[in-house]
């Protein structure tokens, strides 16, 4: 037997959790740089896996199939295509970050009224994260997908209640019911979601007989599995109503601004950079390869629902007087522009909506963690606080600059590649829509330097003026992220050329072919 090493790679940050949640209390230092080690060791695999995949080869690769409820058809089944293996490695990437940015988030807090943060757990819940999100993304199987879809949501319960954001502005009392509202709400919205999706994922084995995506793709094949138009309709609206509520979408959107608020910055970035990607990601896989005629379907109404959260998130993004709120706002602009990419059922629009899942993450990421870094220093969220940054930090406000024109899509860095692709795509078959679309890069771009010239620039306000640059583990966050967004935005061939045959492979599940473009004849 292969040695099964999509397993290997979300078992070892599960294992991971465990290890670093057993570590003695006293030795919050050592959890820390287990954590970290595991987080490289998983990178390692997650690399491997990347190298081992072959873009013109099967759809699904490295694949694993056992039993599991043989009662009722369900195994432990995995396998990974181009769009899978881009989130795996993306997700394995951000999580080292992720654990040096929050080194010291879960540390006890130094007044005597407050109570004593559990370090341990704080990072164990993070491997915990990743190890169902890349077990997610591996996933074949829709009830192993399922229940891997439901049950990241508990540590994440966690990590949003349990550690919150030190820079909340008022007495420890209204933080904590701050924050325990945020993560109840969170709770909340993804259960609805998900309970819904329980249901559509009970009558697609009544339906299909099987939980196997490949089993149920040759059955459709074959002809051997006919589904009603009207029963196809109902069960794509369950699965898709729960991944509309991860991506986020408006309007299910509203637990995220609070969400990342108030959790501590790395967190944020987990929710965000990671965790909302599996929505996303499983539009693709799922709803358009399980239930095409339905997908096409509702694309109507998908597309002006993207459209509206593209224009309103950065609309309110720009009216944000809070630093993280702001940036939440402007995810879910960037959201919109990926499910608007992933239906307008182009091989551009989904091959960008691809790596605008990669980008996104990268260039959330790198800002937040650097606004994470500059919010640690002044104490405060609030922009109206900040002044004249760049005259006393230089290489902050530097770093700062870069991730906020990476959020703008400006060309020479990743986003610019992936957003150019969802509007290509969207154009050439729905213009109006593209047209639309290109308002929200107009907004970006007011949001993102108006945040700057008023937090970096103009005179040092008071409280900035001793503020320290970025250090050493700061900058070990920091600058492999934007060295990162500008290599894919000059060289976006290794992630090209795996993701699109797996696009290939979407667009004939769907029976759709790009648009030709009308050559007016020669007089």
């Amino acid at each position: 037997m292969s040695f099964p090493l999509l397993t290997a790679t979300a078992a070892l940050p599960a294992i991971g959790a465990i290890a670093t949640a057993a570590v003695p209390a006293a030795r919050r230092t050592a959890a820390k740089w287990l954590a970290l080690l595991v987080s490289l060791g998983t990178l390692v695999l997650a690399g491997i896996v990347f190298a081992r995949f072959e873009p013109g080869g099967d759809r699904y690769q490295l694949t694993e199939s056992h039993a599991w409820i043989r009662d009722f058809g369900v195994r432990y089944e995995l396998g990974v295509d181009g769009i899978g293996v881009a989130l795996i490695a993306l997700t394995a990437l951000l999580i080292p970050f992720v654990v040096l940015a929050g080194w010291h988030d879960a540390d006890p807090l130094e007044t005597a009224s407050s109570r004593w943060r559990p370090t341990q757990g704080f990072f164990a819940l993070i491997l915990m994260v990743e190890a169902m999100v890349i077990l997610s993304f591996e996933a074949t199987d829709v009830f192993l997908f399922y229940i891997l879809f439901e049950a990241m949501l508990i540590p994440m319960y966690f990590l949003i209640g349990g550690f919150g954001d030190r820079a909340h502005s008022g007495s420890d009392e209204n933080a904590a019911a701050q924050r325990s509202y945020a993560a109840v709400k969170f709770l909340l919205y993804n259960l609805a979601g998900g309970l819904i999706m329980l249901a559509a994922v009970i009558g697609l084995y009544v339906v299909a007989g099987s939980f196997s995506l490949s089993e149920i793709a040759e059955a459709r094949a074959n002809g051997s599995l006919e589904m009603a138009t009207s029963t196809e309709r109902w069960l794509f609206l369950g699965f898709f109503f729960a991944f509309a509520v991860k991506a986020p979408l408006w309007p299910l959107h509203t637990w995220l601004p609070n969400a990342m608020g108030e959790s501590t910055t790395p967190v944020a970035v987990l929710i965000t950079a990671v965790v909302d990607k599996v929505g996303t990601f499983a539009m693709l896989r799922f709803c358009l390869q399980l239930f095409p005629e339905a997908s096409k379907w509702a694309t109507p109404v998908i597309l002006v629902l993207a459209l509206i959260s593209i224009v309103y998130g950065a609309l309110l993004a720009v009216g944000q007087r809070d630093i993280k709120r702001l940036i939440a706002y402007a995810s879910i602009s960037h959201f919109g522009f990926i499910v608007l990419g992933i239906f307008a059922m182009t091989s551009q629009g989904q091959s960008g909506a691809t790596l605008y899942m990669v980008n996104h993450g990268l260039s959330t990421a790198a800002l937040m963690l650097v606004a994470g870094f500059l919010i640690t220093r002044r104490g405060s969220r609030l922009i109206a606080d900040y002044g004249g940054v760049q005259k006393v930090a230089p290489v902050l406000a530097g770093t700062f600059l870069i991730g906020g024109l990476a959020t703008l899509s400006l060309p020479g860095l990743a986003p610019f590649v992936s957003e150019f692709l969802v509007l290509v795509g969207t154009f050439s078959a729905y213009p109006v829509a593209g047209i639309v679309a290109t308002v929200g890069i107009v907004l970006a771009a007011l949001y993102v330097l108006v945040l700057y010239q008023r937090t970096m620039t103009g005179p040092v306000r008071e409280g900035i003026g001793g503020m320290p640059d970025l250090k050493v583990r700061e900058l070990a966050v920091a600058v492999p992220l934007i060295a990162l967004l500008i290599l894919l935005g000059v060289f976006p061939k290794p992630l090209t050329d795996v993701v699109n045959p797996a696009v290939q492979h979407t667009m004939q599940d769907v029976q759709k072919k790009d648009p030709q473009p009308e050559v007016e004849a020669a007089k």
